[in-house]
């Protein structure tokens, strides 16, 4: 395994103090893999759990695994070549509550609905590793560690710092009403603001960064997650018969070229 800079150093360091040591006590529990636990540090190119979104197409499985293979980015490309183009509509009306207050758990047609766990909490458990929970409860989570798709960062997450990270609409509602969203039932607006598919995880700033940008004038700060972000946001337009804008079509295509 290759091990970057400091955790490299670290382990060296850690290797030449063991090697001085074996005949004493031996060299039990040193950690040689280089992993950054702390928040803010290099996450692992896959923590062995992210799927890819071609293989998560109702997107109950946890992360976002990049796409990499030919035949995949083949499948990719396929599929945002199906997307329907039109330019945006007036965001007039547009309203959050529209699609029903954050995080209900009624939203029924969508998976992880009336499970009794808010879907804020249900993302968290579907990503997050190292859980722990509020005492009494299997579905609050207060602390995690959150392998970060769109950074790359490993983020140690604690409620008392809510905002650090945030749940992403993939395709966010703003942009939605202005594809056409306006004209839908209040029951299939719910369905779009609660379904996992369109829904991940990530670091607070780089969500707070997209507002609603389509991909065109947005995409993850992490390069290699780019194609597999683009996928999803296909997805969920497919899923539910968004078209999405020229500029975002082409850009789409474009992050998942051989």
């Amino acid at each position: 395994m290759r091990l970057r800079g400091g955790a490299r150093s670290a382990v060296m360091t850690g290797l030449a103090a063991c090697a001085t040591m074996t005949l004493v006590a031996g060299c039990e529990g040193l950690d040689t893999s280089g992993s950054l636990p702390e928040s803010g540090a290099p996450a692992p190119a896959t923590d062995g759990r992210s799927v890819s979104p071609l293989k998560n197409p109702d997107g109950t499985k946890p992360g976002l695994a990049p796409v990499t293979s030919e035949t995949d980015e083949a499948t990719a490309r396929k599929l945002i070549e199906s997307l329907r183009t039109k330019g945006r509509g007036p965001k007039t009306g547009y309203d959050r509550d529209e699609f029903g207050y954050a995080w209900m758990d009624t939203a029924d047609g969508v998976p992880l609905a009336r499970n009794g766990c808010d879907t804020r909490n249900d993302l968290l458990k579907r990503d997050g590793r190292s859980l722990r929970f509020r005492s009494g409860s299997d579905c609050v989570v207060i602390a995690m560690t959150l392998n970060d798709p769109y950074t790359g960062t490993t983020i140690q997450w604690r409620k008392q710092k809510a905002t650090e990270v945030q749940i992403d609409h993939v395709v966010p509602l703003s942009y939605s009403w202005q594809m056409g969203s306006s004209r839908w039932s209040e029951d299939k607006r719910k369905q779009l603001a609660n379904d996992p598919l369109n829904l991940i995880p990530a670091e607070g700033r780089a969500n707070s960064s997209k507002g609603d940008s389509g991909p065109a004038s947005w995409l993850p700060p992490s390069k290699q997650i780019r194609c597999a972000y683009v996928v999803r946001f296909a997805q969920v337009a497919v899923k539910y018969e968004l078209a999405v804008t020229a500029p975002d079509r082409e850009m789409m295509l474009t992050q998942c070229e051989e």
